[in-house]
């Protein structure tokens, strides 16, 4: 058991080792052919708000987890098997590598997402990123009273981002059609352009149907 990444307070690294931990753990992913894209706080900070993160979230199938932890064990990453149902991790020079592959409320990549995921530079390393319609449910949905920082990603994506509504709404209305809504909401009483159709359908799908 690797007791410093359970803990969940993965000490800081400079901002050169954490870019050359990415692009060891893209690389190591991409040569075994395991589709992902990169998520969290490189996904926020790649297409909302500008912030910074000391993790790496890769998502990812839960049929593929188990050989990308392995090729990146033979990379010289120590792995664990955190959570069986959701979780696994790598960690190289104090840099936390996530395994996602269940986020919360059941959400898990399929091929749509991984079709719509775009190349992105992310400091210098290309990587899939997760759409940002995806990526707003995710954060509707994983919000709680004690990662807050969520919300407000979720409102930056928003605010930044030309989104697919259409797709958007087919998302929530699969994974957290009352989170997004809720969110979306908000988004509106702070000015950002978010369509009335979208809410009126979300809450006809909600309330009406």
């Amino acid at each position: 058991m690797l007791d410093h990444l359970a803990g969940g307070h993965e000490p800081a690294v400079d901002d050169e080792t954490f870019v050359a931990v990415l692009r060891a753990a893209v690389e190591t992913v991409r040569a075994v052919g395991v589709p992902f894209v990169l998520m969290g706080g490189i996904g926020s900070a790649t297409h909302g708000r500008d912030r910074w993160t000391h993790d790496i979230d890769l998502f990812l199938r839960p049929e593929d987890a188990g050989r990308a932890l392995e090729a990146l064990g033979a990379a010289g990453f120590e792995t664990e098997e955190t959570h069986w149902d959701w979780l696994f991790k790598a960690e190289r020079s104090g840099v936390v590598v996530d395994l996602i592959f269940r986020s919360t409320g059941g959400i898990v990549v399929d091929e749509e997402l991984i079709e719509r995921a775009r190349e992105h530079d992310f400091r210098g390393v290309v990587a899939p990123v997760i759409p940002p319609e995806d990526l707003l449910v995710i954060k509707a949905v994983v919000h709680d009273e004690h990662m807050p920082r969520h919300w407000h990603d979720g409102l930056g994506l928003v605010a930044r981002c030309d989104l697919d509504w259409d797709y958007l709404l087919r998302r929530a209305r699969t994974y957290g059609a009352r989170r997004v809504l809720s969110l979306l909401v908000y988004a509106q009483s702070n000015d950002l352009i978010v369509p009335n159709r979208v809410i009126e359908q979300l809450f006809d799908d909600i309330y009406r149907s």
